[in-house]
């Protein structure tokens, strides 16, 4: 990826803003400049995702590129938000038998992964359990 594009990218991917069709209300991520349904009759604007929803399947991966083996084993799941979009992300867990089907999840902001071993840290959006607080 670009420097440039890099940067343009990073509203959406910390803050999951995508976009939302003032017509039929279908909501897009990552953004789409316009509705697959509406046409060019659709205006879009920009919506930002309350960062909930539910795990539709997942996988877990215990073998992974050189990037990411520190990480293994971990979840990545296809996730339904709340407002309709699927996204696929890694979902962090304790212990990679406690995802599930059906799982809600909310999401967070964590490290990604770093560019060699003193270069650049990036960071990003991932999802956990949603589990309640106990009072």
């Amino acid at each position: 990826m670009s420097v440039p594009r890099f940067w343009r990218k990073i509203p959406q991917r910390y803050n999951l803003i995508g976009t939302q069709c003032t017509s039929c209300e279908r909501r897009f991520y990552p953004p789409r400049s316009f509705c697959p349904d509406c046409r060019r009759s659709g205006v879009i604007e920009p919506y930002r995702f309350q960062g909930k929803g539910e795990v539709v399947t997942f996988t877990v991966i215990r073998s992974a590129s050189d990037a990411f083996e520190q990480q293994t084993p971990f979840v990545l799941a296809i996730i339904r938000l709340d407002e309709g979009p699927r996204v696929t992300v890694q979902v962090v867990v304790e212990d990679v038998s406690e995802a599930r089907i059906g799982m809600r999840v909310r999401s967070v902001f964590r490290r990604i992964g770093t560019e060699g071993e003193s270069g650049v840290i990036h960071y990003g959006t991932k999802f956990v359990p949603d589990v309640p607080y106990a009072e």
